[in-house]
């Protein structure tokens, strides 16, 4: 034990696996926010870097096993339907990983947090937010924006949970499109991380560990995200979207 986690001990171990484990029946539910709880729970016992090293491969699996629920053909569908979107995101997801020593995440949790908490605000005050067909620039702008802070964060849903809700995704097809599209992502966190050093030898165990009970969570999660009608299932997401952004500002502010 103390040769593979040789700066974390028992206790904390049993914490993370907690933490997890709460993270993936938050993404059973409502399809995203499992980054966003491991990050969130984790850097109160560990380092940030440990931290986001530890979230890579749970997400990237948990994102793989949403992605291709209805099957490769219903995946490849929501590929071609978000192309834009996801290319932005992979573009500045690429660039600003290579940044995450760089910058600071106070700055970047009240970039994240402050517009998701306006958003759902906005939403529980009777604007519905829906946009009579799909722009082109938004999608862009969103996707990129959404990629940039995820290679620096490893928190990306926000801001397309946000979008899929304002253009009124129904959702089995919304769950669908945020596991596509955060699949590709995570496989593109995983190399970008290779890459920048946070996830190496030391590192990359813990985040091995996460794994199962990421995906116990998960199981747990789906089954109650089954009996979900859309209305139901929106206001889950307004709910977790909320909670998280409010938690992501007082981060950056404290």
């Amino acid at each position: 034990m103390d040769a593979l986690f040789p700066q974390i001990d028992l206790y904390i171990l049993t914490l993370a696996i907690l933490i997890t484990l709460l993270a993936g029946v938050v993404k059973g539910v409502v399809g995203f926010a499992l980054p966003m709880v491991m990050i969130s729970g984790l850097t109160l016992i560990m380092p940030p870097e440990t931290a986001l090293a530890a979230l890579i491969l749970p997400t990237l699996t948990a994102n793989l096993t949403q992605a291709l629920r209805q099957g490769p053909r219903a995946a490849l569908a929501s590929i071609m339907d978000f192309r834009l979107f996801l290319a932005a995101c992979l573009i500045f997801l690429l660039i600003s990983a290579q940044l995450v020593r760089a910058l600071p995440q106070a700055a970047m949790f009240l970039l994240i947090g402050g517009p998701v908490v306006l958003f759902v605000l906005l939403q529980l005050s009777g604007w519905k937010g829906h946009l009579a067909r799909r722009s082109v620039p938004l999608e862009i702008g969103i996707g990129g924006f959404a990629g940039f802070v995820g290679g620096i964060s490893g928190v990306w849903g926000p801001p397309l949970v946000a979008y899929l809700t304002a253009i009124g995704t129904p959702k089995v097809e919304h769950i669908r499109a945020q596991g596509v599209i955060y699949a590709i992502s995570s496989v593109a966190l995983f190399a970008a991380h290779l890459q920048s050093g946070v996830l190496r030898a030391d590192t990359a165990p813990l985040s091995v560990l996460l794994v199962l009970p990421a995906m116990i969570g998960m199981w747990a999660g789906l089954r109650i995200q089954d009996r979900f009608d859309q209305m139901a299932f929106r206001r889950a997401t307004l709910f977790v979207l909320l909670i998280a952004g409010l938690n992501l500002v007082r981060r950056g502010l404290f």
